[in-house]
């Protein structure tokens, strides 16, 4: 098992700072600890592509509307393919924006031309008087100065040219990891998708731990970004433990990954086994004494897996979770000159545990502290922060009402800590959507929970299949006599 190769660029973390210039939950001492960190990368990778990508007056995808400089005035911004999900809005207002320095660029493209000119050579003396691996070498370095600059459609070909005459399958594996990170660093979805099915294969085909294993991490992270979080949840939580795809994110960021796609999709044993007593889980949400357990591995992850009752006592008081910063694990010393700050845990392990504890409240209030402080802060997450948010309370709904035959509707709302007309919505638009067995009786001001057996509900599934077939059914039907008219 060789080392992985071609895993340095592209720097994901420079898309966060892109996203976060344009993230209107950003605050602005972010927003300008961002900018310094992406102009300080560009000048220091010689960043021309990406640089003029972001920045141009005309062509940038940051670029504000009527912006623009004597040279090349302002006009209609051409938008990028993937903008709207390397950016993140569509039409972004920048508190704090990258400037276009023309004389930069030109330095930076002029080093850009004189590096590959030079790999260039490399390639052709290697061609002339070495062999194959040698040429392959000068190929490599070549579709990494594309990566590292920033160049997306360059450095795709690169890799494909050292793909195709490469015969090591570890390496066509390396390969496709890159390139699915370069789909990664500019939201380009479908490139991430067919890639991460391309590497799949690989993998299948022979592929060794090391690779297999850092690719659950990608599947991982590329489902939680379609939204596919049943899908993600598994791949996210086994990779805690055996997690060496730092390329990919950072353990912390990792962690929050695993737990939310877990909370929002797993059952409540799974949930239970995986998420709330997972050791790794606990290691890092837990207090001091489970953190502590966990770390000298007394922790064990199938303790009351098999506890489906509803707990909706009071939760025990939680001991405040101090900043952890896991972006070291694993890492080399230089690695971790680069590291992030400490990431403050606690929303999200009041999150975990009042939920598993039926303590509603705290879980309301919690989640409003994760949303601010991680599904509006995360470029993979942000798009998808309402829909989250969504589901996650119609988890708590549905974890209350399934243990009662009729609940006041004044008791539940004071369980969950809002108004009654603020449930009377809420629950209203989960009923409409059959998401939620019940009826509201305002008069009474109780809720009735309505569980149709089995039986009742495969019948009820069959009638709406069949109706739904009817009817496509009746179309096709008019559509051939047309056709069967237009040929008369």
């Amino acid at each position: 098992m060789g080392d992985p190769q071609f895993a340095k660029y592209p720097n994901l973390q420079l898309s966060q700072h892109v996203f976060q210039l344009t993230n209107p939950s950003s605050p602005k001492a972010s927003k300008q600890a961002s900018l310094k960190s992406l102009q300080d990368a560009i000048r220091e990778h010689k960043m021309a592509p990406l640089y003029r990508h972001l920045a141009h007056p005309v062509e940038g995808v940051l670029n504000a509307t009527g912006e623009g400089t004597a040279s090349q005035p302002a006009g209609h911004r051409r938008p990028s393919s993937s903008a709207a999900t390397f950016l993140a809005t569509k039409n972004p207002t920048l508190e704090v924006s990258l400037p276009w320095d023309e004389k930069l660029y030109e330095e930076l493209k002029t080093e850009n031309e004189k590096e590959l000119e030079a790999i260039q050579k490399e390639e052709d003396e290697a061609a002339e008087k070495a062999g194959e691996t040698e040429v392959q070498t000068a190929r490599g370095k070549r579709a990494e100065c594309y990566t590292r600059i920033g160049d997306k459609e360059k450095a795709i070909a690169a890799y494909e040219a050292v793909f195709e005459k490469t015969g090591i399958l570890g390496t066509k594996i390396d390969i496709v990891l890159a390139i699915i990170r370069i789909g990664l660093f500019f939201g380009d979805k479908i490139l991430v998708k067919k890639t991460v099915e391309r590497a799949g294969t690989l993998v299948e085909s022979g592929g060794d731990w090391d690779r297999r294993n850092r690719l659950k991490a990608y599947q991982g992270l590329h489902l939680l970004t379609v939204r596919s979080h049943a899908q993600a949840a598994p791949l996210l939580l086994d990779s805690l433990s055996t997690f060496t795809s730092y390329e990919l994110c950072n353990y912390s960021a990792l962690v929050i990954y695993a737990v939310l796609a877990g909370s929002v999709s797993l059952k409540r044993v799974d949930f239970k086994s995986k998420v709330v007593d997972a050791p790794e889980i606990k290691a890092i949400l837990g207090d001091g004494d489970e953190k502590s357990s966990a770390l000298s591995g007394k922790t064990s992850a199938g303790a009351g897996a098999g506890d489906e009752e509803m707990q909706d006592g009071p939760a025990s008081s939680a001991t405040p979770h101090a900043a952890v910063n896991l972006t070291t694990i694993g890492q080399s010393q230089a690695e971790q000159q680069d590291a992030e700050a400490p990431v403050d845990f606690t929303g999200l392990a009041t999150l975990v545990g009042s939920l598993y504890n039926g303590n509603y409240k705290d879980f309301f209030g919690a989640l409003a502290s994760v949303e601010d402080a991680f599904l509006s802060q995360d470029r993979y997450l942000y798009e998808h922060k309402s829909w989250f948010v969504r589901e996650m309370r119609l988890r708590g709904y549905q974890q209350l009402l399934q243990s009662y035959r009729v609940v006041g509707l004044t008791s539940m709302a004071n369980d969950f800590g809002v108004t009654i007309d603020f449930l009377d919505r809420d629950l209203a638009k989960f009923i409409a959507a059959d998401r939620i067995p019940c009826t509201i009786d305002r008069v009474k001001g109780i809720i009735e929970t309505n569980r149709p057996d089995d039986k009742n509900k495969q019948y009820s599934d069959v009638v709406k299949q069949g109706d739904q077939l009817i009817t496509k059914l009746q179309k096709y039907g008019q559509a051939v006599r047309l056709r069967g008219s237009e040929r008369g």
